[in-house]
């Protein structure tokens, strides 16, 4: 059964993360970590990649389900005899549900249960390890364990009736009349350990161990603040975050697997698993909108010991654990998903530069500094710098937003990028009385604006890059980031001539020009979330939220998103659930239930994100009494 990139469902434990296909077939995840190389990425080569795969044997037809307000999984297999009900988790210590730092026990965990008749249940567990680079050796330690190690990886295999090892893999057939259950677990250690089988866990300790997993979801889950519209598409993008959150640091990965096409059979396959400084800041705004302030505190931590040093030398991205070298290295021994090659491994544009990353990472301290947060002499200073160092390089080409592995340009975005960064620098300075060149930082500012309202929209609307008239959707964000208000002339023209020659059955492309790679890719979800906003900060809801209807149908059955769509068929495109959708999906509506109160600013620019938080934090009293930053920090 060859799986779609909808076909998955999200597994995690705030430290990796698994996807599990419709067919019960676990055919991604890495252990200990996010960007460790995979046990298992069938995803990537149906032969070679490896997977843990438990359902009926013969045909059947499956349903699934998160158990509400978790991120633990049911699939349900109906087959002619009975029907199998599996329940998949990555189990959580307990304990720490409103801390950051979450426990894991690095394992996969699965329930099976026969609901009704009878069902021959099968199991074929084949890890491969580094990236399907070879396979293990293959030992049962007594009845129902086994180990299966190669390398510097081992699992640790548990299941509560027998197991056997055959042709290079760990396999069972169970047969199963209702309310028969079998337990397994797939604990991961360095190959150094050893385990005896007096040491695997009990069947009361697996049902334990579920059961605390359940309760941590929920347990964070119910301290979701977020009031208004679509609720339950909210709260299921927030258990995404979270789930992609690595608690030891509070980073955020932009997506949990690598390669995944943006066009099947294409080139455009990169790895995801690292945190861009972009992605999480803006994700970190979604979590202030939903009332998480752990998570957020957790995340300015990392940034500050992560980025600490020089300014000019600050990258665009980082590992979970702040490493700034990512080498890309291809992988030519795995196919690709769907003949998708090649597969990589690192990812090279870390060392691109990006100016608009100055201006997202100023935006994020502005409006965590609104919220109460507290900014150490340390950080401004870090800060000062970046400023400081943008009055210098707004005038330089960069790679912009989208990565484009061409030659530099001047993006129309990252110019706008500066111009917050310096507008956002001014405000904290003044608010917070804090040391700063500030009549140096307002001229640069006002140079930046006089070179975009000039130079940035010469033909009338603003194009993608200075001396072009490329559209491209990231300059729907001069009027969300402030730049001008949502009803300049200037906007309006943009808006209409991107909607021409950039949307397609309701979605909108990010360009359409060269930069450097061979093939296309889909609709990116992002963008068009953006225009949502756009809309509804226009007084357009009506025709806003029938966009956010159509978005929201984009979705997996159950609730997650990719970074891109197939116009028409919808069809999931590009890494696998993607961060920055979901952190767009919150904040949009977010925007819309603003805009439908009929509580949105009078006519000129602002900033929608900082006014997102104002009318949500302020509807439900909580700018300091539940947001106490200082007293968290």
């Amino acid at each position: 059964m060859r799986q779609r990139i909808d076909d998955y469902a999200l597994l995690g434990d705030c430290h990796s993360a698994a996807l599990v296909g419709r067919d019960g077939s676990i055919d991604w995840a890495c252990f200990p970590r996010f960007d460790s190389a995979s046990v298992f990425c069938r995803i990537l080569d149906v032969q070679r990649g490896g997977s843990f795969r438990v359902s009926p044997d013969g045909p059947f037809q499956s349903k699934r389900r998160y158990i509400d307000d978790t991120n633990v999984l049911i699939t349900t297999f109906t087959t002619p005899t009975g029907v199998l009900e599996v329940t998949d988790c990555m189990p959580i210590r307990t304990g720490l549900a409103r801390s950051s730092r979450v426990g894991t026990r690095h394992s996969l965990l699965r329930r099976l249960r026969c609901t009704s008749g009878e069902v021959h249940a099968r199991l074929v567990l084949a890890p491969r390890f580094e990236y399907g680079a070879f396979v293990p050796r293959i030992r049962l330690t007594s009845p129902q364990t086994a180990e299966l190690v190669g390398g510097a990886d081992a699992l640790w295999v548990t299941a509560t009736r027998p197991l056997t090892a055959h042709d290079n893999a760990l396999r069972a057939r169970w047969r199963m009349r209702a309310g028969d259950e079998v337990w397994v677990e797939a604990a991961w250690t360095p190959s150094l350990v050893e385990r005896t089988p007096a040491e695997m866990p009990d069947l009361a300790t697996l049902r334990r161990r579920l059961e605390d997993t359940v309760y941590f979801w929920r347990d964070w889950i119910s301290h979701c603040a977020y009031e208004g519209e679509y609720t339950r598409e909210v709260r299921r993008s927030a258990l995404v975050l979270k789930a992609l959150t690595y608690a030891p640091s509070g980073a955020i990965v932009a997506a949990p697997t690598t390669s995944l096409p943006e066009e099947l059979g294409g080139v455009r396959n990169w790895d995801y698993r690292y945190t861009w400084l972009r992605d999480t800041t803006l994700t970190l705004i979604s979590l202030m909108l939903l009332g998480y302030q752990e998570e957020t505190l957790a995340f300015q931590r990392w940034l500050e010991r992560t980025s600490a040093g020089r300014a000019e030398d600050v990258q665009i991205m980082y590992s979970i654990r702040g490493h700034r070298h990512l080498p890309e290295v291809e992988l030519p021994h795995l196919e690709g998903h769907q003949g998708s090659r090649p597969v990589r491994a690192g990812n090279g544009a870390v060392k691109q530069l990006q100016l608009d990353v100055f201006g997202e990472l100023l935006e994020g301290a502005w409006l965590f500094s609104k919220m109460g947060g507290r900014m150490s002499q340390r950080h401004w200073d870090f800060l000062r710098g970046l400023v400081d160092d943008v009055c210098v390089r707004w005038r330089q080409p960069d790679q912009g937003l989208w990565e484009v592995r061409d030659e530099p340009r001047h993006f129309i975005h990252s110019k706008l990028l500066c111009w917050v960064a310096l507008d956002r620098a001014i405000r904290i300075a003044r608010t917070r009385r804090l040391p700063a060149p500030v009549g140096r930082w307002a001229r640069e500012r006002a140079l930046l604006r006089e070179y975009l309202l000039k130079e940035g929209a010469r033909i009338g609307w603003f194009s993608q890059s200075v001396g072009t008239d490329i559209p491209d959707a990231s300059v729907l964000q001069l009027p969300a980031l402030g730049f001008l208000p949502s009803a300049h002339p200037l906007v309006s023209r943009t808006v209409k001539e991107m909607r021409t020659r950039l949307e397609k059955d309701g979605l909108l492309f990010r360009y359409h020009a060269p930069d450097g790679l061979s093939g296309g890719e889909g609709t990116f979800l992002l963008c068009s979330f953006w225009l949502h906003d756009v809309l509804v900060h226009s007084g357009r809801t009506g025709e806003a939220e029938d966009l956010l209807r159509h978005l929201l149908s984009l979705s997996n059955d159950v609730g997650l998103y990719a970074e891109e769509a197939v116009p028409g068929t919808g069809e999931a495109l590009g890494n696998f659930p993607q961060a920055f959708t979901h952190m767009a999906l919150v904040a949009s509506c977010a925007q819309l239930s603003a805009g439908r109160s009929f509580q949105l600013p009078r006519p000129g620019a602002y900033d929608y994100a900082d006014f997102a938080l104002t009318y949500h934090l302020g509807r439900r009293s909580m700018f300091m009494s539940h947001f106490s930053w200082e007293a968290a920090h």
